[in-house]
């Protein structure tokens, strides 16, 4: 499902720019040849060969063509090799197609030019060993693990490489399927938990499993999973904020089942907690799943990756703030980064900046201000060397060099600070849904792309404050304002220098004699005069995101 136009001069412009992208990298400029379709549907059969470290498979995509084209272009692994190529006909025909490989694209020949509205469906029978991820799941691939009794524990992670290390795909964030099946074949000791609902499972005479699941909803590609293990099933019921229940389901290693019943319950105040401020899960006509992971984790869709060993302090730097925070972090993209979607990696703070804040908040209700004040201080690390949220186009690479997690939280708080309460948490429920009538929906037309500049807007609405200010040193660029503050002969002088003179109005809160007042700050510079003794404390409640200079 494509969510978003490019003017197809763009596309001509950039088109050779795209094969410079290194496979093991995804997004950038979409070159012509993948912008001329819409991708509506996968259905992805593949069978895993753990012993082998194998996998085979036949991937069949339907798309609708945007504007007329003769050659069908997806994405796959140069490790990757490929049986053949058909064209599915109503009917039950099947066409062979020819093809030709240029590093990790698949040249598709349609053998006559497709028109504007045609649909077409093509099938690529491909298999062998795939990439073993280097260091899940920042450098993914497959993880090829073994569980603490000796049996095969396998998974898949790819965001940044994308799904094509293990399947053929269109690797591109801007398109998104309408929905999906994937038929996963393993071992009969072993259990395929993936994203979507299950349908069934079917026992085949060579003692090898089936599994059927199918994902109703548009996902991004790089969320498809596999999790194979000899799991065990913890299974639950919650009931949306929208007034429907939906399967909870946590796909624990037999070892770790009694660890897995307890973290079932946190899981279920997770949601409540994300529901209270977001709106309702968005996946509800499938599930809410989890799998326990040989990897840290990952926000696959309806089925995260869970692999934090049941240590609360595994993505925090081994601290431990009362609850598990991977698991906070990885289910936060369901709303941000599944519900909603960057429409370029340039947005991905989106993804993680906003689900790195959703954990201060949580710290916030279950600790209190000074707990929340202490977490913001911890997330006060960051480099100030690349802009968050660039206007140019990135690939996933380029993108993960910024940083999109604690800065990207710190300017939410500073946000918070700016437009109050009321207006911030309007702000971020609208974004997750921009209307009541949505949170109803469960079939993918809750689904939607954004940009950072949707979300400017829509503070800019909610507040009725105007914020570009905000959104162009914060977000477009990567030095911080500097805050100069002096008190001499009673009275307090606060400046601000802003990065390359850019326009920056930015409020400053100041305390005298235990009452606050917010001072508005220029370039030239404001004075306030203090009463006889008077100590003034700047920024008492920690909302400036900037550095302090005299």
């Amino acid at each position: 499902m494509t969510r978003f136009t490019v003017s197809v001069c763009f596309l001509l412009m950039y088109s050779g720019i795209l094969a410079q992208t290194a496979i093991l990298d995804s997004g950038g400029p979409l070159m012509t040849e993948q912008a001329g379709y819409d991708i509506t549907f996968y259905d992805l059969s593949v069978q895993v060969f753990p012993d082998e470290r194998r996998i085979e498979g036949v991937l069949e995509a339907r798309a609708t063509v945007a504007h007329p084209m003769h050659e069908f272009v997806l994405d796959l692994d140069t490790l990757l090799a490929v049986r053949s190529i058909e064209e599915r006909l109503p009917g039950g025909q099947r066409l062979p197609l020819s093809f030709r490989r240029a590093g990790g694209k698949l040249w598709i020949n349609l053998r006559h030019t497709r028109q504007r509205g045609e649909s077409f469906r093509v099938a690529v029978a491909y298999g062998g060993q795939p990439r073993v991820a280097p260091r899940a799941p920042w450098q993914g691939g497959f993880d090829w693990k073994k569980t603490p009794s000796g049996a095969h524990w396998i998974a898949t992670s790819c965001q940044g490489e994308g799904a094509d290390v293990w399947w053929p795909v269109k690797d591109h964030v801007s398109d998104e399927p309408d929905s999906m099946a994937l038929h996963v074949r393993v071992p009969g000791d072993l259990v395929a938990a993936c994203n979507g609902r299950l349908l069934g499972a079917e026992n085949h005479p060579d003692q090898t499993k089936t599994f059927h699941w199918y994902i109703s909803n548009p996902i991004n590609t790089y969320n498809v999973a596999l999790n194979i293990a000899p799991y065990r099933m913890i299974e639950g019921k919650y009931t949306s904020v929208a007034g429907d229940p939906f399967p909870v389901v946590f796909y624990v290693l037999p070892e770790d089942y009694d660890k897995g019943l307890k973290l079932f319950e946190e899981i279920k105040d997770h949601i409540r907690f994300y529901e209270k401020l977001l709106g309702p899960y968005p996946f509800r006509k499938d599930k809410y799943g989890v799998a326990q992971t040989p990897h840290l984790g990952m926000e696959h869709q309806s089925i995260i990756a869970y692999g934090a060993n049941f240590n609360n302090g595994a993505m925090t730097g081994g601290r431990d703030w009362g609850f598990d925070a991977l698991h906070h972090h990885e289910f936060g993209h369901e709303w941000w980064g599944n519900l909603v979607t960057n429409s370029d990696w340039r947005d991905m703070w989106i993804h993680e900046g906003f689900c790195s804040y959703m954990q201060a908040l949580y710290v916030e209700e279950k600790q209190g201000k000074e707990g929340y004040q202490t977490f913001m201080r911890n997330q006060r690390r960051f480099s100030n060397t690349l802009a968050v949220a660039p206007r140019e186009i990135k690939t996933s690479d380029e993108i993960y060099r910024a940083p999109i997690y604690n800065k990207g939280s710190y300017i939410l708080h500073a946000l918070r600070g700016v437009i109050g309460d009321q207006a911030f948490f309007k702000a971020l429920r609208q974004m997750a849904y921009p209307n009541p009538a949505l949170e109803k929906i469960t079939d993918g037309r809750q689904c939607r792309f954004v940009t950072t500049d949707d979300f400017l807007l829509l503070c800019e609405t909610v507040s009725g404050q105007d914020l570009d200010w905000f959104f162009d040193v914060y977000l477009r660029q990567p030095a911080l304002p500097k805050l100069y503050s002096r008190v001499e002969e009673g009275q307090l002088t606060l400046r601000w220098e802003s990065p390359g003179n850019l326009p920056f109005p930015m409020p400053v809160e100041v305390e005298m004699n235990g009452k606050k007042q917010r001072v508005q700050v220029t370039a030239e510079g404001v004075v306030v005069k203090l009463g006889a003794g008077v100590q003034p404390v700047v920024d008492p409640d920690q909302w400036l995101l900037c550095e302090l200079a005299r």
